[in-house]
């Protein structure tokens, strides 16, 4: 079978936030656009975030909420395209939101509002659109082409928007670390991030017996902290704070976690204040933890005296064991329970301006497949939003 060649000016492959936001730019700029998605839906990461409501932005979002082998990197495109700048679209849109906390906001209906906004703007701007249309090969003479099962596609722009490796359920995969691969670039290496984390067999007993009682906590990592809830589960921990801290984590092998399980009190002083206090740790403490919680912590017989017949360094070590309470972590849950990947194209070879390549014209990266990273609660996306269009307005 003879394949048809068409000729584009910019064809962006991967139909997530970052792609249909550069694809709606690019148009707009009366770019001849082709947007390829290899999967049968557009915006998947989009429909499933936030329970279906899509925590599309954070109101703080700045570069300090972002990891990368570059600290610096993604200013330039976060100030170029802001969270205000996406609030004001989808107001424009008559989307109707609301903030739930740290500044997350969410859509008060359906993330499908998102991915319909989107596709009709793509709509607009005479942007084409192939569903399953998988790209075998990709390389460049004068210009790129694309090689599909069925089309040949040549473009004088590329922009590579597939995401990471995080929920390969909806289609995850490594296809823009292959081209980036093929085209000598380098690739930070990828781990999965905002994840659960698991502990070693031995722990585990500990931690089942607490599985779906939930805390707020401080969680540390050498100098990084994140206050919100933890989840105990029968593997280890999940919840906000832990899923946080997780993309600080280098190799889930042999790192340990401090949790404060009572960030709001200082019970070393708790305990002096009520020296006289016949109550015993264990009760006192649960005033503020829930009773399993306590139970499961008060393994020595100090827990069970009264405070007044404790010496004081009885009463420290229980104070330091519940705000400094280590855990070692053995693993995490992986790519499946990920949210999205740290690591990726090392931004050292990409313009923080335009996302295009350096050493090869015309190549652009956005999105998760880059070595940019956000904190759970909106910032993922509003880098996708950024990155999209700070490339869809020069491929």
């Amino acid at each position: 079978m003879t394949k048809t060649t068409s000729k584009y000016d910019a064809v962006i492959i991967g139909a997530g936030a970052a792609g249909l936001m550069a694809a709606v730019q690019a148009g707009a700029r009366g770019r001849k656009v082709l947007l390829i998605e290899h999967t049968d839906k557009v915006g998947e990461k989009i429909r499933i975030s936030g329970g279906g409501r899509c925590n599309f932005t954070n109101l703080h979002a700045s570069p300090q909420n972002y990891i990368s082998q570059n600290p610096h990197f993604m200013k330039s495109a976060l100030a170029g395209y802001t969270q205000h700048d996406f609030i004001k679209l989808i107001e424009s849109h008559h989307i109707s939101y609301h903030e739930k906390t740290l500044g997350q906001l969410f859509c008060d209906g359906s993330a499908k509002q998102i991915i319909k906004m989107l596709l009709d703007l793509c709509g607009e701007n005479q942007v084409e659109i192939k569903m399953n249309c998988h790209v075998r090969s990709v390389s460049k003479k004068d210009c790129f082409e694309l090689d599909t099962e069925t089309d040949l596609f040549q473009s004088d722009s590329l922009v590579i928007a597939s995401g990471g490796l995080a929920i390969p359920k909806i289609g995850a995969g490594d296809f823009g670390y292959r081209v980036a691969a093929k085209f000598g670039l380098n690739i930070i290496p990828p781990r999965p991030a905002l994840v659960p984390l698991f502990v070693s067999d031995q722990d585990k007993p500990f931690f089942a017996s607490l599985s779906g009682l939930s805390n707020s906590s401080a969680v540390s990592h050498k100098k990084t902290k994140f206050c919100e809830n933890i989840l105990f589960t029968h593997k280890g921990l999940s919840g906000p704070a832990i899923l946080q801290i997780s993309s600080y984590l280098e190799t889930f092998k042999d790192e340990e976690i401090i949790i404060n399980l009572l960030p709001d009190l200082d019970l070393a002083q708790e305990f002096t204040v009520r020296k006289n206090n016949k109550q015993t740790p264990a009760n006192y403490l649960k005033t503020h933890l829930t009773n399993r919680l306590v139970e499961s912590l008060a393994t020595t017989p100090d827990y069970h005296k009264s405070i007044t017949d404790l010496k004081k360094e009885s009463l420290l070590e229980i104070a330091e064991r519940i705000h400094n309470f280590r855990v070692g972590i053995a693993d995490s849950a992986g790519y499946q329970k990920a949210e999205v990947t740290v690591g990726g194209v090392d931004t050292n070879e990409l313009s923080s301006k335009t996302m295009g390549c350096k050493s090869v014209p015309g190549l652009y990266f956005i999105g998760e497949v880059v070595d940019v990273t956000g904190w759970l609660g909106g910032y993922n996306f509003q880098w996708a939003w950024a990155s999209g269009f700070a490339a869809g307005m020069n491929c």
